[in-house]
């Protein structure tokens, strides 16, 4: 019973900074592009350079 003092705490707390990574990662608009990532998918055009 004692464990359950530090799980449900420790759970939370990383459910909580879950959350809150998510939160910041559509805040920062991560998911914008679905369009051109399932075209990119089916290129056969190799890019070894990234975008600048």
């Amino acid at each position: 019973m004692n464990v359950l003092v530090i799980l449900i705490p420790v759970s939370l707390t990383l459910g909580a900074i879950g959350l809150g990574f998510f939160i910041w990662t559509m805040r920062n608009r991560q998911y914008e592009d679905p369009a051109g990532d399932s075209a990119r998918i089916l290129s056969d055009d190799y890019d070894d350079r990234p975008a600048p």
